[in-house]
């Protein structure tokens, strides 16, 4: 540099004045530090006292149970993790459900869910939650153990949100029962048709509209893995779930549509109070977890954004668990 030219010196401190000078000084560009959040024991933030004895007629209320699952209406807060994205989620009145459409909604998403009629009090609630998020909610009660009846909830879904691009498979049917003696013929048809048939059918008429980048999530269990034996209709369903979530994810990946399983735990949902627990034992529930408690629907909450969000965009065929330190993954 010549003596005629200006100093490196000189210009950078040039720079810095003129940024002083517009009011942006260097300082400023540093974001300050976010306030450190409290740690939280996981053994103790929610109840780990038995549940009291309580049975309902299926399908069950959540808003009846005591006590109230917690689906995180109050707790969850979103960022915009999925804003603009358009979902459709099963069963999703009231326990997990409940806590996915909710989270996806405070994620920015519009989403319907579909529920059986019978469930309609909670349904009310969880559109009012959608709503109050600003993002649209569609409502869809229909039974789904049918072709017809599933093909009429995608179509219902896409046609309410102008498009769809997730979709969590997520009813279910449980009724424990001693052994496979006491399991009538009835109840391992309709187990089937709730668990597995809807969940093929409805990824099969929702796959062939969606788009690349899309999602299909299917709740599977903790029995996916290792079967309760007093459930052994419901756990033969969710192993099955398990390998058609591996399988359907090898063929999606061709499209560019993920597919991935969230494996829950025992966590406090309808389900239970509706025959999900043999008899007297409401009590046991969640107690012999690593952890001594069950699981709530929120705990769920942030699995399900994250699988259904682009920040896990080479995460397909695998499933997530979230079981309290017993069972797989």
């Amino acid at each position: 540099m010549t003596d005629s030219g200006p100093s490196r010196r000189a210009v950078l401190g040039g720079v810095g004045l003129g940024l002083a000078g517009a009011g942006m000084p260097l300082a400023a560009q540093t974001p300050a530090p976010a306030p450190a959040r409290p740690l939280t024991d996981p053994r103790s933030r929610y109840t780990s006292d038995p549940f009291p004895e309580q049975k309902q007629p299926w399908p069950g209320l959540q808003s009846k149970m005591t006590p109230r699952p917690d689906c995180g209406e109050a707790s969850y807060r979103g960022s915009g993790r999925l804003a603009g994205r358009k979902a459709l989620i099963t069963g999703g009145d009231s326990g997990i459900g409940r806590a996915a459409a909710i989270a996806f909604a405070r994620e920015g998403a519009d989403v319907a869910i579909n529920y059986h009629p019978d469930e309609e009090p909670d349904a009310r609630e969880v559109v009012d939650l959608i709503r109050q998020a600003g993002r649209r909610a569609v409502a869809i009660p229909r039974d789904l153990r049918t072709l017809q009846g599933c093909e009429a909830i995608v179509a219902s879904a896409r046609r309410g949100l102008g498009g769809l691009d997730i979709v969590v498979n997520n009813a279910a049917y449980q009724q424990s029962k001693p052994d496979i003696f006491a399991i009538t013929d009835e109840q391992m048809v309709r187990t089937f048709e709730t668990n597995i048939y809807s969940y093929f059918r409805i990824a099969r008429a929702a796959a062939q509209g969606m788009a690349p980048g899309s999602v299909i999530l299917n709740v599977g269990s903790v029995n996916s893995y290792d079967p309760g034996e007093e459930l052994l209709d419901y756990a033969s369903t969710k192993g099955a779930i398990l390998i058609f979530t591996k399988g359907l994810a090898k063929q999606l990946a061709k499209r560019g549509i993920r597919v991935n399983m969230i494996a829950p735990g025992p966590i406090w949902t309808p389900l239970q109070v509706a025959g999900g627990q043999l008899p007297g034992k409401m009590g046991e529930f969640g107690q012999d977890t690593p952890l001594g408690r069950a699981g709530q629907p929120a705990e769920l909450a942030a699995l399900f954004v994250t699988m259904a969000s682009d920040e896990t965009s080479f995460s397909t065929g695998t499933a997530v668990g979230a079981h309290g330190g017993k069972g797989s993954p």
